[in-house]
């Protein structure tokens, strides 16, 4: 610490003198609007009175200084300096105002109370989101025009056949559930196996960007309607299809992540007999949800073995996992609680909407779900009844619960937050983000990402408005999103399953 022993009050005032009478440290907070310190003048921890160091320093000034540290540093680095400089990263004043420099002056951050907001979090989140994500857009339009120029370069050597576009919405939620199987059978796309990947396809080899970006191995024959990284690190990638199929693959194999097994029990042919339509996870428990009217379960622990089968009335479209219950939302109207370890596994079935549950998130006390009536329900699993139902203007597909705050997007383009605080859920505003359906919306108290039918995925912070980092533009509709750990898989209508994660 001894190089720090100048004489920093004299030179500040100095170089600035009006700057030194006007912003006083205690005038800062009442500007900004913000929590009073969990220091004050009076009780700052300097441990010393010469004026020489920059302990002796007024509290206010310190964390000031320390705003402009990286939030690493300031939590995992500064504790181990002193005991002093440790009790930074427990200033709440510090947090807001590195979130406000963050967010912006003028956006709302958090959309949600806050009230026990995990602010270092946050900030530490963000930091991180814009390090790897800011100017990725530029480097892949360079990466594409590369693709294009050894594609003409080829001369069309792969004769490629483009994919049939369809209108994804009517797929979606107008088709007919009955014959599901059938529809499904007859669009499969058939893509070679033995097929060389296309110039798009082509492992990104710029060293410079944050961020590798893959596309797993061929592994699928008709359209990815759902992704899932798991393993708390994003290790391990399930991905769901139209061909009916499970895959599980290992993101630590290989340079572009090993295909391990597709699902299935014994003597079929296919995981699902029908489209696979949606994953969760809780633990070592995988569920997947078909059209064919059930959700099957696997044993990651046990490399995917088969775990058991529940049988619903109606195509599933919606699953959430919370330890060994399983939440499904299906096309007659209903939400199902089970109990995976019980012979009779249906504990209770909930008839919260006028028309098809397509999205739903639960934890321990709740459960939020979207139906295509446009209403969202909220209801308490503790107490066993309906909270409350909110009226949209237009229907929710996808949904993501975060603490005290719910993003989810809609059939219109839009993103919708809300604010769930004492039991009820305030929508503060929507968004127009994409320009067709929102498929999928992960959010936490630093993140926002969304991916869109009209081939965008978009990464933000998640303030209000949303401040977009980076717009990625995909040559199919985006069907769903994951992220763990950093990392971002998506499922593509090209029949590709795609990965960035942070280079290591």
């Amino acid at each position: 610490m001894s190089r720090l022993n100048v004489t920093v009050e004299d030179e500040e005032k100095e170089r600035c003198p009006a700057a030194a009478a006007s912003d006083t440290p205690h005038s800062l907070p009442q500007r900004l609007d913000l929590e009073a310190s969990v220091f004050t003048m009076e009780t700052s921890p300097s441990p010393s009175s010469n004026g020489a160091n920059l302990l002796s320093l007024p509290w206010e000034i310190v964390t000031q200084i320390a705003s402009h540290l990286p939030a690493q540093c300031v939590i995992n680095v500064l504790p181990q300096v002193c005991q002093t400089l440790g009790k930074v990263a427990e200033d709440r004043v510090m947090w807001q105002l590195r979130a406000q420099n963050l967010s912006g002056p003028r956006a709302l951050f958090p959309v949600g109370p806050k009230e026990d907001f995990d602010w270092s979090k946050a900030c530490l989140e963000m930091e991180q989101l814009i390090g790897c994500w800011t100017g990725q857009e530029n480097r892949v339009d360079r990466e594409e025009a590369e693709g294009e120029r050894q594609e003409e370069a080829a001369g069309g050597a792969n004769g490629e056949v483009p994919l049939a576009e369809g209108n994804l919405e009517d797929m979606q939620l107008d088709v007919d559930i009955n014959g599901a199987v059938e529809v499904g059978d007859e669009n499969v796309q058939v893509q070679s196996q033995n097929a060389p990947d296309s110039p798009h396809l082509i492992e990104s080899s710029c060293t410079s960007s944050p961020l590798e970006h893959i596309i797993l191995p061929s592994g699928h024959i008709a359209d990815v309607n759902c992704v899932l990284l798991l393993g708390g690190t994003g290790a391990l990638c399930a991905s769901g299809s139209r061909d009916r199929n499970v895959n599980l693959w290992d993101l630590r194999e290989g340079s572009r992540g090993t295909l391990t097994h597709t699902l299935g029990g014994r003597g079929t042919i296919s995981t699902h007999r029908g489209w696979v339509w949606c994953l969760a996870s809780s633990g070592p428990l995988l569920a997947s949800g078909s059209f064919d009217s059930t959700v099957r379960l696997w044993d990651l622990e046990a490399g995917g073995a088969e775990r058991g089968l529940i049988q619903c009335k109606a195509a599933v479209l919606c699953l959430s996992c919370e330890r060994d219950m399983v939440l499904a939302g299906t096309h007659d109207q209903k939400l199902s609680i089970f109990d995976t370890r019980a012979a009779d596994p249906l504990v209770k079935s909930l008839r919260l909407h006028g028309d098809a549950v397509l999205c739903l998130v639960s934890d321990d006390q709740y459960i939020i779900s979207g139906s295509k009536d446009q209403t969202v329900a909220l209801f308490d699993r503790r107490a066993g009844k309906l909270l409350q139902k909110v009226q949209l203007s237009s229907y929710l597909l996808s949904v993501c619960y975060s603490g005290r705050e719910v993003w989810a997007g809609d059939n219109r383009g839009l993103v919708h937050s809300f604010s769930m605080h004492n039991s009820r859920l305030t929508p503060i505003s929507h968004f127009n983000i994409h320009r067709s359906l929102v498929t999928g919306v992960h959010s936490s108290p630093g993140t926002l990402y969304t991916c869109s039918s009209d081939r965008t995925i978009k990464v933000h912070l998640p303030c209000a408005p949303p401040q977009t980092l980076c717009t990625l533009h995909h040559q199919a509709g985006v069907n769903g999103l994951s992220v763990e750990g950093g990392t971002l898989a998506i499922a593509s209508g090209d029949m590709n399953v795609e990965v960035w994660r942070p280079r290591i």
